[in-house]
């Protein structure tokens, strides 16, 4: 595989306006999260931004960017976008799909995420971790995946992903993190697809490829990134990545 690691961002957050310019110890948070997208090593690092400041911010320190359509309703079809002009020859053949808003992200969750796809049954991989916090078990915030995998287990197909507390009885539950891999065809087929009717039920961009008939691999880790979303994640995040900690 030749893969690429596309960061898509965006500066439409209504809980935290601005949000991948949010200064964290100097320093733009989405330039954070393409900072440890370089250190997984997997691959080049490319944004696809919604907005030139996106772009600015990205560039002034050597990164590179692309200038996507505002519009795309969600961040695959950024990606798409991004990945299409900065590379229409097809060189890379895999895509990690990762959320700009992670800024303490482990690297080695990028890396973890590409494994799967070394089997060429499967067209998405995507993240799952344990489940130990009793509340998190009936959030609906929290969306599960349903998959056979175990608790001594590497990775297993994704068979569901659901806001609902699933499946029932004795096993683990499994928290789904919002990272991707795809294969590159398989990138293209998923965005040519309408949005799906569990799709929509659910508000789950991912049960559209899983109502398509694409395979879905979850692969176990161990933590779930921060996701900032608030200014109390914000803050969070900062106090993680203080360099006087």
């Amino acid at each position: 595989m030749t893969p690429i690691v596309i960061v898509p961002a965006r500066m439409a957050s209504t809980r935290l306006p601005d949000k991948p310019l949010a200064n964290i110890h100097g320093k733009p948070m989405i330039v954070h999260v393409m900072d440890r997208a370089v250190e997984a090593g997997v691959g080049p690092v490319l944004c696809a931004a919604g907005e030139a400041e996106i772009v600015d911010a990205v560039t002034a320190v050597g990164y590179d960017a692309a200038l996507t359509d505002p519009g795309h309703p969600s961040g695959s079809d950024r990606v798409w976008e991004a990945l299409s002009r900065k590379d229409p020859d097809g060189h890379h053949d895999a895509v990690v799909n990762l959320q700009g808003d992670l800024p303490t992200l482990d690297p080695a969750l990028v890396a973890a995420v590409l494994g799967p796809l070394s089997d060429p049954n499967v067209d998405i991989a995507t993240l799952v971790v344990e489940i130990t916090d009793p509340e998190e078990r009936g959030n609906p915030n929290v969306v599960k995946c349903v998959t056979p995998l175990l608790s001594d287990g590497v990775s297993a197909p994704a068979l569901y992903f659901t806001r609902a507390t699933a499946p029932t009885g004795d096993g683990p539950l499994w928290h789904h993190i919002g990272i991707y891999a795809y294969r590159r065809s398989a990138l293209a087929t998923f965005v040519g697809l309408a949005p799906g009717v569990l799709e929509k039920r659910e508000r789950l961009e991912q049960l559209r490829a899983l109502e398509a008939g694409m395979r879905i691999e979850a692969v176990r880790v161990d933590t779930v990134p921060l996701g900032v979303d608030t200014p109390a994640d914000l803050e969070r995040a900062r106090l993680t990545l203080d360099p006087n900690r």
